[in-house]
C-alpha cells in the first residue's frame, strides 16, 4: 500500500529531502499515520531515523525560517517546532531503537536498532504504522502487524506477546483502554486477558502517568466505555476503589437501591454530551461517592444515603491527592458541586421560595450553571414521565434563578455590613459577637426579612448588637458609616 499522494504536506518533503542529503532513513510513524487512514485530525508528527534523529532535527530546522530546535540527550529525541505553509507543526525525531525492561521498571535499556525493532516496541498494531518519506519509497507503507486490517476491524491489539507487552510498561493497560473508549474500538480477547492477568503491574507505574491516561478517558465522548472496562480488567478497583465501592444491589424485605455506579457512569456520560468540562465530568464522576460510606436500611422505610452529599465532598480532598489532581480551586470546584447537587433536586420537589433561590445562587456563585447541569444531568430514572416532569421543573427552577439574581444580585455577594464595620462600631476586636451578628444580617437578607443594603444592615446590626449586649462606642455609628459609604 502507498500513501504517496496523501502525504504531499511541504514537511513530509522537506523531512525526506533532508534526510537523503544526510544518507538516513526516515519514516513518519505512529498517530498521525493511523488518523491519517482513520480520516481523523492529527497535528503532531512522530519521525522515526534509522541513524541520528537529533542530527537530522537539526538540519530540518535550518531549512525552516523561524523554526525552534530543542533536545533531549538523555532520551535521544529531538523536536522542532515550525510553522510550513500557514500551518503550525510540531516534529519530533527519534532514532530508530529496540527496548528490554527490567521487572521492577517501566522505563526500558535502549539500544540502537532497525525500523522493524522500533515497530516490535510500540504498544499497539494500529500505533506501529510507518510510512516511508526517502526518495526511493517514498509514501510507501510499512504495516508488520497488520495494523491497517485492525484499524478496518476496530481491534486493539498488541504486535508482540500482550503478556510481555504489559508486564514491560504496564501503562500501555491504561493506554489500551483509552484507544479503545475514544476511537470505539475493541480490544482483542488474548490482549484483554492479558490486561487482567498483569494488573498488579500498574504498581510500578507514577501515578501522575495513570492519572493523566485517566483525564483523557473522561474527555471522551463517552467516558463510560472506558470505565466500565477498567473495571472489567480490575484496574478501576487499584485506581478508585471509591468508586467501585458503589457496585451492587442490595435487597431487605423486598426493598431495594439501584446501582450507584452504573447510575454515576450514566451521570458521566450526560454530562459529557452537554460539557466538555473535564472538572465538571470528575463532579459527575463523585457526586454520589459518598453512598457507600452512608448507605443504611431503615426498617419500614428502605434504603437512605443521609448526608452522602456532604460525606463525598469531604473524602474528595484524600482522593485529590492521591491521584495527583491539582488542588486548590480546582478541589474547591468539584467540593462545591458535590456538595451542592442535590440542592436543586430539592427545590424541584418542594415549593420553590424566594429564600432557597436566594441561597442557592449564594452558595453556587458563578459555578451555578454547572451545578445545573450537573442535576440534570443526575435524572437517570427509566420512567420517561418522570425524567420528563423533573426536567420541566427544572427548566422552572432555571428561569427563577435568572428572576431572583435579576433582582436581588446574590451571586457572589457579600453582606453590606462588614466585620470591620461591627467591630469598629461596637469597639470590639475579632470575636464570636462578629460573626453572630454577621451571620444573621446574612440570614436575614437571604430570607428576604431585610433589604439587601447598607443602611437597613447597619439599623439590623445595632439592634442585633443591642440583643448581645453590645454599646456603640465613640460614636462608631455614623463613623462606620461614612467610612462604608466611601
Amino acid at each position: 500500500m502507498n500513501f504517496k499522494e496523501k502525504i504531499q504536506d511541504t514537511v513530509f518533503r522537506l523531512v525526506g529531502e533532508t534526510a537523503d542529503k544526510q544518507g538516513v532513513e526516515v519514516f513518519v510513524i505512529g498517530g498521525w499515520v493511523r488518523d491519517l487512514i482513520m480520516g481523523r485530525p492529527s497535528e503532531d508528527l512522530d519521525f522515526v531515523v534509522h541513524g541520528h534523529g537529533i542530527e537530522l532535527a537539526r538540519q530540518v530546522a535550518k531549512r525552516i525560517p523561524g523554526s525552534k530546535f530543542s533536545f533531549f540527550k538523555n532520551f535521544g529525541t529531538a523536536m522542532v517546532n515550525a510553522s510550513i505553509d500557514g500551518k503550525n507543526y510540531q516534529l519530533e525525531f527519534v532514532g530508530a531503537r529496540r527496548e528490554s525492561y527490567r521487572s521492577n521498571s517501566r522505563k526500558p535499556i535502549v539500544e540502537d536498532g532497525s525500523i522493524e525493532d522500533d515497530q516490535n516496541r510500540r504498544d499497539f498494531t494500529i500505533n506501529a504504522l510507518a510510512i516511508a518519506l526517502n526518495k526511493d519509497n517514498y509514501g510507501e507503507l510499512i504495516d508488520p502487524f497488520g495494523g491497517v486490517a485492525d484499524i478496518d476491524a476496530g481491534i486493539i491489539r498488541t504486535p508482540l506477546d500482550p503478556e510481555i507487552t504489559f508486564s514491560d510498561d504496564p501503562l500501555r493497560m491504561m493506554r489500551a483502554v483509552r484507544f479503545a473508549c475514544r476511537l470505539g474500538f475493541e480490544i482483542e480477547e488474548k490482549t484483554f486477558a492479558a490486561i487482567k492477568s498483569r494488573k498488579d503491574r500498574l504498581s510500578i507505574v507514577s501515578q501522575e502517568r495513570i492519572t493523566d491516561e485517566l483525564n483523557k478517558i473522561m474527555m471522551a465522548d463517552k467516558p463510560s466505555v472506558g470505565f466500565l472496562l477498567l473495571d472489567e480488567a480490575g484496574l478501576l478497583q487499584k485506581i478508585l476503589p471509591e468508586l467501585t465501592a458503589l457496585k451492587g444491589v442490595e435487597v431487605v424485605e423486598n426493598k431495594a437501591h439501584k446501582d450507584n455506579f452504573y447510575h454515576t457512569l450514566q451521570v458521566v456520560d450526560n454530562v459529557a454530551a452537554n460539557s466538555a468540562g473535564l472538572w465538571l465530568r470528575y463532579a459527575a464522576l463523585f457526586h454520589d461517592i459518598g453512598k457507600a460510606p452512608t448507605k443504611k436500611f431503615v426498617k419500614g422505610t428502605g434504603w437512605t444515603f443521609h448526608g452522602h452529599d456532604f460525606v463525598g465532598a469531604k473524602m474528595l480532598p484524600a482522593i485529590f491527592k492521591r491521584l495527583r489532581l491539582p488542588g486548590h480551586e480546582t478541589l474547591r470546584y468539584v467540593q462545591k458541586l458535590v456538595r451542592l447537587h442535590l440542592r436543586p433536586i430539592a427545590l424541584v420537589e418542594d415549593i420553590v421560595t424566594d429564600s432557597a433561590i436566594r441561597r442557592l445562587l449564594f452558595e453556587a456563585g458563578d459555578d451555578i450553571d454547572d451545578l445545573m447541569t450537573l442535576c440534570h444531568a443526575d435524572i437517570t430514572s427509566k420512567n420517561e414521565r418522570k425524567v420528563r416532569r423533573f426536567h420541566r421543573n427544572f427548566e422552572m427552577v432555571k428561569i427563577k434563578l435568572v428572576e431572583i439574581e435579576e433582582r436581588d444580585r446574590v451571586r457572589n455577594w457579600q453582606p453590606p455590613v462588614s466585620g470591620e464595620v461591627i467591630m469598629e462600631t461596637f469597639g470590639i476586636p475579632p470575636s464570636k459577637p462578629v460573626g453572630i451578628i454577621k451571620n444573621a444580617i446574612r440570614e436575614a437578607i437571604l430570607d428576604g426579612e431585610l433589604p439587601n443594603d447598607f443602611d437597613a444592615a447597619f439599623e439590623f446590626m445595632l439592634r442585633k448588637g443591642k440583643e448581645l449586649g453590645l454599646e456603640v462606642k465613640n460614636g462608631g455609628g455614623g463613623k462606620a458609616a461614612e467610612k462604608s459609604a466611601k
